[in-house]
């Protein structure tokens, strides 16, 4: 058991320390080099589909309000995100995409996908299966950690 042990801590350790930066030098290219890793994930939580206000965004990025307003202020200067005041309720503001940020939010699209067919290959069903819940136990582990960590505050 330690040796199984060891190998999972070793492969999730160094996972976990490489995985921003891996991704940063896979998606912030020439063209999005004026963006951030995580102004990339801020793209990824408006989405491209439904209208979302600042609530909603900084909800699924587990942020407050006030760090979303700085990282959306920054994308609307430059050209990523734009702000729209709704029709039935002038007060609500809902954030989306322009089309600079639809082609940004594209191209990290295709790097998750090239990321989840490389992470497969070669996977039968029944171990996609299998790692489709170990992979749900260790997000299940994290939300558990995270909430005991803001009940400690």
């Amino acid at each position: 058991m330690k040796q199984v042990y060891d190998m999972f801590n070793g492969i999730l350790v160094k996972l976990f320390r490489d995985i921003m930066d891996i991704e940063a030098r896979a998606i912030i290219t020439e063209e999005f080099k004026d963006i951030t890793n995580n102004d990339m994930h801020v793209i990824e939580a408006i989405g491209i589909h439904d209208k979302k206000n600042m609530s909603m965004v900084a909800k699924e990025l587990s942020v407050t309000i006030g760090t979303l307003t700085i990282a959306i202020n920054s994308l609307v200067k430059k050209g990523y995100v734009e702000r729209v005041r709704s029709e039935q309720d002038r007060r609500v503001v809902y954030i989306s995409l322009t089309p600079k940020g639809e082609k940004a939010y594209r191209h990290h699209e295709e790097f998750h996908k090239r990321m989840i067919l490389a992470t497969i290959n070669g996977l039968s069903e029944e171990e996609t299966r299998v790692l489709v819940k170990a992979l749900s136990n260790l997000n299940q582990f994290f939300n558990i950690t995270a909430e005991g960590n803001e009940r400690k505050k």
